[in-house]
Parts: C-alpha cells; structure tokens; sequence
C-alpha cells in the first residue's frame, strides 16, 4: 500500500501537457464526432468502448497519459501504423507504476476500490486486457480464439469493476448488459438474438430483481470517487437507451438517481467535487425523465425533469437549465401542450445565451418549432426552423454539451419531419423523415426506428400505402433491439390508417407482424 501511494504521489507531480498529437490526429471532426467514429471502430474489431467528448478532451488535454488497452487497440485499428508515442501518448511502462507489469506482478485489473490515483484513467465499461499485440486481432484469422479470450476475460473485469466500489453504491450492476439484471440480455454481448433472450427471461424478472442500495461513502463524505460514478451512470443510462429504448431501462435507472441524490445529502467537503456532484444528479434526473418520457410514464417524467431544474437553479448551472428546459419543451409538445412546450423552449434558449455552442441552441430552436407546429402557427414554426437550420450550420463546437452527442444531421431532419407532420404536410414531413433515415448513426439504433416509425406514418397519411408498410415492417424489426412505447404507439396509429388498405402489398404482412409483435391477432 506504502509503494503504490507513493507512486501516486509521485504521478501527481507530473503536469499534464496537451496531446498536439492526437489533436492533430481528431482533424476537423468535432469531440462528440470523433467519439463518435472511435465507438464504430471499436465495434469493427469486437471492442466495447463508451467514448464521448469528454474522454477526447481528457486525452488531448494530457489528463489522460496513456490510454487503457482496449482503447490503444481502438486507436491502432483507427491509425494502422502509429504506436502509442507516434499518437502523443507516454510509453505505458512510465506511466503509474507500469513497470511492474514486466515483472508480472500487474497484468490484471486494479484492486477494486482503488482510488483514481491507482488506477489507469478510463471511460465507462473498458478495462485492462492482458498484454498483447493490437494489430493481429484486427486483421489475422489465426489470433481469432484469442481475440474471444481476451473479450471473455475483459467481461468479468468490467463486471468485477461495477459489483464494487461507487458503481454498485449507485446500482449500475443493473444497466450492465448480459448481466441477471439487465433489462435487454444477451443484446450487445454477441450472445444471441434479443428476442430469444427475452423469451428466456420475462420482462418481469429485470423489473424485480434486487439492485444493490447505496452506501456511505468512508468517513461518511462523498468525494471525486462518488462523483464520478454518478457521471459514468449518466453517460451507460444514455448510451443503453441509444441502443434499446427506455422500457425495460427506466425500472433500473430510478435506483442511481435515488443514490446520486442521497449522495449530495451526505455531505461534500470540497466545493469542486459538490458542483460535480450537483451536475451529475441533476444529469442523471434529465436521463431517468427521458426514459420515463420514452416509455409513456409522462407524469414521472415532469417530476423528474422539474427535479433536473431546480437543481440547476440551486447550484446556477445554466448548461443544466437549458438542458432540463430542453427536456421539458419535448415533453409538453408530446403531451398535447403546445403553448407550454414554446415558453419551456424559449426558456431555455435564455438559459443557453450563457453559453457558447449555437448547436444547442439550434435544438432548442426546433423544440420551439415543434411547440409551433402543435399551435397551427406555421409562421411561427418556419421562423423557428430557419433560426435551427442556420445555427445547425455554424458547425460543432467545443463548448457543445455532452449530453447532445445524439443532436447531427439525422435529428435535425427528423425533428423538422415532426414539425412538417403537425402541420399537416404528410409529404415534406415523409422527405425530412427518409432523410433522417439515411443519415443515422448506426449506433443510435432506437433514432432508426423512430425515424422508421415516423416515415411510415407519414407515408400512410399522405396516400402511400405500400411504402407506409414496407417502412412499417422495417421499424417492427428493429423494435426486436428496442423497446419504446413512443415508437410503438406511432406505429399503433400507422396500423389503424392502413387497416382500410388490406388489398394492397405488403400491408396486409405488416398488420400481421404488427398485431404478432402486439400479443393480438389482426384485427
């Protein structure tokens, strides 16, 4: 214990100096789209990395020395031929004590409860793997067994890292996917179909299993530890609704939100570590009211999000404000309350003149848009629309939220689709939709089928039957990955416009598989 406190004091004295480097190697990509593209390229070669803005900006800070493994080999499937020094990045042996490695005495993981000092930096859900070469897993068919190895014993260190410490006080074993808890098993594990999985395990079993409670933190204080894992919460939460809707989620998040909360009310010395703590809870409030948003809990999700709010208020975090306004905008447009959503997104538009990033602001114009549409003022709307597109346009910045790392091209045609579609032109709202589409982020696989869902309604009230089913049965077929009872009620109302189209194809296929999916026979 002596040695490693000393080798973290000592480390400590090292100051951090910019990457120029990896800076370099970002190009003209923006933080959340370069996190963006290192997430796919980990998916190429079977990795499973939670990278967002702030990771990159950690990185080309210098926070980050030197990355953890799964992350080198992610960044050497990304730049073939460039070592870790070539990407800015110190040797991994002077970096934390990294020496002993030589000796084997430190090929795995860090002893749980390590304090951050003692352990490598990482981002949510990536761990140490034994030692090896990065390029042959990517490209040679001889390496594949051990390639599945060392994917096999990366799942028990993650599982071991979230059963202990500040994870498990939060209750993230829960949101782990594949474990007994998970509300989706086996998704994103490489395990077998969702579908299967789902018949093996009832929806019931996720919403009744015990989650671990939160626990005092020693000497009865939270510190940087706790506050950490309240923003790690926030950022799984977000990245499994991406992936499959908020059904089956919001049961699981309600336990971290509870315990981010208990967290504040425990006492924090340090003023930095409290704002922390007071932004991430209020994050993780937004998070939790989405999927409440998400999965027709409506009356939840306006606690939640007015919890979100007067976080902000108390501790004047005007990112925080904008966001929860943002949230509130959407939902009161979703609820049949039009006037309320234009006043949440105006205020939040005044909250976000605070701050430097026209992309928010371009969201928050369409959240004033949508609240338009819903008025009949297609004046009002289209102004709204042109302010979005113009500041849309002023590009990504570095003062954009994490949070909006879902907020490109697809959204801001989908959400003017939506737009289109309350005032009642079935057309151009079905072109905005078709566009979006195309433009989605395969990551974002619940995007797609609303995008799907809304394309085939649109179609269906403008007259075009047989693509309104085609569209309709393919957004059926991604709600095997995702559960959302937004999307599945606009696809409710898809199947009772076309009803009156049976003779036509596919339409009949698609009220079948509708009514299947349903648990109800055709009707």
């Amino acid at each position: 214990m002596a040695s490693q406190a000393a080798r973290s004091a000592s480390s400590r004295t090292v100051p951090a100096r910019p990457n120029t480097a990896f800076r370099q190697l970002r190009g003209r990509l923006s933080p959340g789209e370069f996190a963006a593209a290192v997430r796919r390229s980990a998916r190429e070669i079977g990795e499973q990395v939670s990278c967002d803005a702030r990771y990159v900006g950690r990185v080309e800070s210098g926070e980050i020395r030197c990355p953890n493994y799964a992350y080198e080999r992610v960044f050497r499937h990304m730049f073939p031929g460039l070592t870790l020094p070539d990407m800015g990045f110190a040797p991994r042996e002077t970096v934390r004590g990294r020496g002993a490695q030589h000796e084997g005495a430190a090929s795995a993981a860090p002893a749980i409860g390590a304090s951050p000092a003692q352990a490598e930096p990482r981002a949510w859900g990536t761990v140490p793997a034994p030692v090896v070469s990065a390029a042959p897993l990517a490209t040679d068919p001889d390496h594949r067994d051990t390639r599945i190895q060392i994917c096999k014993e990366s799942d028990v260190l993650r599982r071991a890292f979230i059963t202990g410490g500040p994870a498990a006080a939060l209750g993230l074993a829960g949101l782990w996917p594949g474990d007994p808890f998970d509300p989706f098993p086996g998704a994103g594990t490489g395990s077998g179909s969702t579908g299967a999985a789902d018949a093996a395990h009832p929806a019931g079993t996720a919403a009744t299993a015990t989650v671990p409670g939160p626990r005092t933190p020693p000497g009865g204080r939270a510190g940087a530890t706790e506050a950490t894992a309240v923003e790690e919460a926030v950022r799984r939460i977000r990245l499994l609704d991406d992936r499959h809707g908020a059904d089956g989620l919001y049961p699981r998040a309600t336990q971290p939100l509870r315990a981010a909360y208990e967290l504040l009310d425990s006492g924090v010395q340090r003023r930095a570590v409290y704002d922390r703590l007071q932004a991430g809870a209020g994050e993780l409030a937004i998070s939790v009211g989405w999927l409440a948003h998400d999965s027709g809990r409506f009356d939840d999700a306006r606690s939640h999000y007015a919890e979100a709010l007067s976080t902000a208020r108390v501790c004047g975090d005007a990112a925080l404000e904008a966001h929860a306004f943002c949230n509130t905008a959407f939902l009161a447009r979703d609820t049949g309350r039009p006037r309320e959503a234009v006043r949440a997104a105006q205020a939040a538009q005044q909250a976000a003149k605070r701050l430097a990033s026209p992309r928010l602001r371009s969201l928050l114009a369409l959240r004033e848009a949508g609240g338009w549409a819903g008025l009949g003022d297609r004046t009002g709307c289209e102004q709204a629309l042109a302010r979005a597109e113009r500041l849309f346009a002023a590009g990504p910045g570095e003062r954009d939220p994490e949070w909006m790392s879902f907020y490109g091209e697809a959204e801001l045609a989908g959400l003017e689709a939506q737009c289109w579609s309350a005032l009642g032109e079935t057309r151009r709202a079905a072109e905005h939709a078709r566009r979006a589409v195309a433009l989605q982020d395969p990551h974002f696989t619940r995007n797609i089928a609303l995008f799907t869902a809304e394309l085939a309604g649109n179609l269906a009230a403008g007259g075009a039957p047989e693509e309104a089913a085609a569209a309709g049965i393919r957004a059926l077929a991604l709600l095997e990955q995702v559960r959302s009872a937004r999307i599945r009620a606009m696809l409710d109302s898809t199947a009772r416009k076309l009803r009156p189209y049976r003779s036509c194809r596919p339409v009949p296929e698609f009220l079948e598989q509708h009514a299947a999916s349903a648990g109800r026979q055709p009707v």
